[in-house]
């Protein structure tokens, strides 16, 4: 199986959030934000306002000549059945789900791995999420599905309504292709659960008053026993209530079950505890270390920061392994399965029955290793790639020895591998959704203010001279430790590489492109490093002749929504178009809106003085001012993000109106934090934003 981070890292963008309300704003507060009444998410005024500014902006942005080409394009593109199908092995079925014009909510569905290797696999339905839509006259949207290993007979199905994070729960029953009645059943609420066995799942939910922390996740982990009501279910671990959250959970493997409790006080630090019998143990590790899994009987450990004990020294971002045993017995002798350098740093760890997956990232391109143990001695291997992109191990198992992996660059298409019996072999691969003839990919880098070399990737298009007359966008994240690399996207290359826009794609500080040192380069006090970085790649593209300001773009969602908010509020004179998706704005606020309380290891409490001391002099919303001239920015979010909340970016669009700054605002009703619910909506979406950026530079 894919191991996740055991501890819970909770990215803005990536994973489930639990959403508070918002709580009552003080007359001090009103007085200094006049459009908290923003906030209110489904009040009639607010979306009275939101239908007004979204009318305006969409009979602008659909009358741009490249929208409907686009659009109708996109739809294609997302639409097309030879997509690859993802799969994940589930007993002896591999499961996809599945989105096309004729199934816009989706089919959950499943074939036989013979069956997949041939180009057009005849697929058995398991739940049609249309049928049971219009069944039940509900807005459901696919929200995963937690399967008990190793049948993957009995799951749990979540769907939320419009695509937010909260969601029902409901048991299935694979063989029956149906839900259980009277099985285990959740209301609708940012739930966690996992599998113990047939009889009994790990449960966090709302119970009521003091069961969620103060960022909205759950502060309880509970044992559900079926039959047992959920509001009787017993008591494992309570953390605290300024924790981020409290989760438990199980490990299945072919040496056994192992049950684990994990207390997250802030991100990237925890505490894990393994449960022996009726007992919670404790592992000794350092508060900041990833607990990444077991397999074979080994302890899988990460390290965030440099770990001495006794005489050794671990190195950060090492992967260490040890006997779970010897280490509970008091052994600290690990052996070290991967170690860093400068500019090579771990990827994702992964699992089969017999094999440890390591992918790395070397200079931001991917590489791919398997390692066995045999007699407490590990042997490894390099398994070839295509080329110098990115590579991900897309689904394992702890029950069979078959995986597959994906390979994908800027300018090849993604292709599918499967390893089976130690052989390697390509069964899927997209088609070719773009003419790259006489497009090249360069790796660069720019020198930010402190001095820091920040590499970035160019694609640019046939007939490129850099001559500054090129319209270019600059995309970026900085955050979470969450690397951007290569990959092929149609939309990008149909959109707007082959219309003759340039790409750049920077790999700044607050990432994991080089490990945790350089997520922790831009953490709090030190986040201006991630706006400098950023603006520096963009300084570089016109100081190379790459493109002008007149025809420098920049995009970003959630906490790159946040990182282009900061960049145009401090570089107004350097970029011509901002879009501006699903942001955090008003850093003021962040903590108290939805999840944002979770995120102060990451930028700083705005409540305490030191913290807002620095705060204050990078966010977007408190930065506007009145007599500047900025670029016409794109803010596009959706009413259902229960993730960020939507009056981020309505309040940013508020005051910038009132200061006489024209901007472009699209709010969809649907589709939570990624901003769509379906393939529609995310056409429809993303040819806004192509169509605005053409408007902007063309």
């Amino acid at each position: 199986m894919v191991i996740r981070r055991l501890r819970r890292r909770i990215p803005l963008l990536l994973a489930t959030a639990l959403a508070v309300a918002v709580p009552m704003a003080t007359t001090a507060e009103q007085n200094e934000d006049p459009y908290l009444w923003l906030e209110e998410v489904d009040g009639a005024k607010p979306l009275a306002w939101v239908a007004e500014q979204n009318a305006g902006t969409l009979k602008v942005l659909e009358a741009v000549p490249e929208f409907e080409p686009i659009h109708a394009r996109n739809l294609e593109i997302l639409n097309s059945s030879a997509r690859i199908p993802s799969v994940t092995i589930r007993g002896t079925y591999l499961y996809n789900f599945w989105q096309d014009a004729d199934h816009v909510r989706g089919l959950w569905r499943r074939t036989s791995l013979d069956e997949y290797r041939k180009s057009d696999p005849a697929w058995e339905t398991v739940l049609d999420l249309d049928i049971l839509a219009a069944a039940e006259d509900e807005n459901w949207v696919w929200k995963g599905v937690s399967c008990l290993p190793p049948a993957s007979r009995q799951c749990m199905v979540s769907l939320s309504r419009g695509g937010g994070d909260a969601t029902v729960k409901r048991e299935f029953d694979t063989r029956a292709k149906a839900f259980i009645k009277d099985g285990f059943s959740l209301p609708e609420a940012k739930s966690q659960v996992n599998w113990r066995d047939a009889n009994s799942l790990w449960v966090g939910t709302d119970f009521g008053e003091g069961s969620l922390t103060t960022s909205g996740y759950p502060r309880t982990a509970r044992l559900w026993h079926r039959g047992t009501p959920l509001a009787e279910t017993q008591v494992i671990f309570e953390g605290k209530e300024e924790d981020v959250s409290s989760s438990a959970f199980s490990i299945h493997t072919a040496e056994g079950r192992y049950d684990l409790v994990v207390r997250t006080p802030a991100f990237f630090r925890g505490e894990n505890f393994i449960r022996l019998g009726e007992r919670l143990v404790k592992l000794d590790l350092p508060e900041d270390a990833n607990l990444q899994g077991l397999f074979k009987d080994q302890m899988l450990v990460s390290l965030r920061t440099d770990w001495t004990i006794g005489d050794s020294t671990y190195p950060q971002d090492a992967l260490l392994a040890i006997d779970l045993d010897q280490f509970l017995q008091g052994s600290r002798d690990f052996q070290i399965l991967f170690e860093p350098s400068e500019r090579i740093s771990l990827g994702q760890v992964s699992t089969t029955r017999d094999s440890l997956l390591l992918t790395t990232l070397d200079n931001v391109r991917g590489r791919l290793y398997r390692l066995t143990l045999a007699e407490e001695n590990w042997s490894r291997e390099e398994i070839p790639l295509p080329g110098l992109g990115r590579v991900r191990i897309t689904a394992s198992s702890n029950d069979s020895e078959i995986w597959f992996y994906s390979y994908t660059d800027f300018l090849t298409p993604s292709s599918l591998f499967l390893v089976a019996e130690e052989k390697s072999e390509q069964v899927k691969s997209m088609p070719a959704f773009f003419n790259t003839d006489g497009m090249e990919v360069a790796q660069r880098e720019a020198i930010s203010r402190d001095g820091t070399k920040i590499p970035y990737f160019l694609i640019t298009p046939k007939g490129f001279q850099a001559n500054g007359k090129s319209p270019a966008l600059l995309y970026g994240y900085g955050g979470f430790e969450i690397p951007m690399t290569p990959r092929y996207s149609a939309i990008v290359g149909t959109a707007w590489l082959e219309r003759g826009g340039v790409y750049a794609l920077a790999n700044i500080r607050g990432g994991g492109e080089f490990g945790p040192r350089w997520h922790q380069a831009a953490l709090r006090a030190n986040r201006h490093k991630a706006f400098e970085d950023f603006i520096a790649v963009g300084e570089a593209l016109v100081a190379t002749g790459v493109t002008s300001r007149e025809h420098l773009g920049i995009m970003g969602g959630s906490n790159g929504g946040l990182l282009v908010g900061a960049s145009f509020t401090q570089r107004p004179d350097l970029f011509k178009a901002v879009v501006c998706q699903v942001p955090l704005l008003d850093m003021r606020r962040y903590n108290k809106l939805l999840a944002g309380a979770s995120w102060m290891a990451e930028y700083g409490n705005p409540d305490e003085p030191k913290d807002w001391a620095f705060i204050k002099t990078w966010s977007p919303y408190q930065n506007v001012k009145e007599d500047i001239d900025y670029p016409r920015v794109f803010f596009r979010t959706s009413t259902r993000d229960d993730r960020v909340h939507p009056g981020h970016a309505r309040k940013m669009v508020a005051r910038m109106l009132s200061m006489d700054h024209p901007v472009y605002y699209y709010e969809n009703t649907e589709g939570g934090h990624a901003g769509a619910a379906n393939n529609n909506q995310r056409g429809y979406a993303t040819a806004l934003d192509f169509a605005y950026l053409w408007m902007m530079l063309r």
